[in-house]
């Protein structure tokens, strides 16, 4: 069974999650995270993602994302996933503060080097408003139902406090 994401619409909104390599808690540190929205925010800019939702977790990252006319989703979430899986394993090695590295590399060591992401992710196309809604409070609910906070506008991590108003990290279209 092939392992490659599957976006059959180009002009198509999808639901999209990553999980790390045996749903390892790589991003407890914002360092890490910080890496994601960096990346995020340059495959806006330069390779034609639209985020309309986004939340990162411990060990995994939800999205609901479209590609711009002319861009392929498939394209964009590949360089995505590629590029992040190389920063954050080079931001662990150096990072001397962290405790965890050793553990860590070892977890995410393959026999062809690291491998940060998992690869039997499988979009869904998000074909009407029901399903919008449903898949953005699921998003949103995430870190609450982790416990990570009591408000899912109170996550920094999320498009939850995006959709606040307040200066969030991601520019996002907003579902109406």
């Amino acid at each position: 069974m092939s392992r490659k994401y599957k976006f059959h619409n180009p002009e198509g909104v999808y639901f999209v999650s990553f999980a790390v390599q045996s749903w390892v808690d790589v991003f407890t540190r914002n360092v890490y995270k910080d890496i994601l929205i960096e990346n995020l925010i340059y495959c806006q800019n330069n390779k034609g993602l639209e985020i309309f939702a986004w939340c990162i977790m411990t060990n995994h990252v939800h999205l609901m994302i479209r590609a711009k006319e002319g861009y392929l989703l498939q394209d964009i979430v590949r360089d995505f996933k590629k590029f992040s899986c190389k920063a954050v394993i080079k931001a662990i090695k150096e990072n001397y503060e962290e405790s965890r590295k050793e553990w860590l590399l070892k977890q995410l060591e393959t026999k062809e080097g690291y491998s940060l992401w998992r690869g039997d992710n499988k979009p869904i196309e998000l074909w009407s408003n029901a399903v919008i809604t449903q898949k953005l409070h699921y998003i949103h609910q995430n870190p609450v139902e982790e416990g990570l906070v009591f408000k899912a506008e109170d996550y920094m991590y999320s498009s939850a406090y995006d959709y606040t108003g307040e200066n969030g990290m991601i520019d996002i279209l907003v579902i109406d």
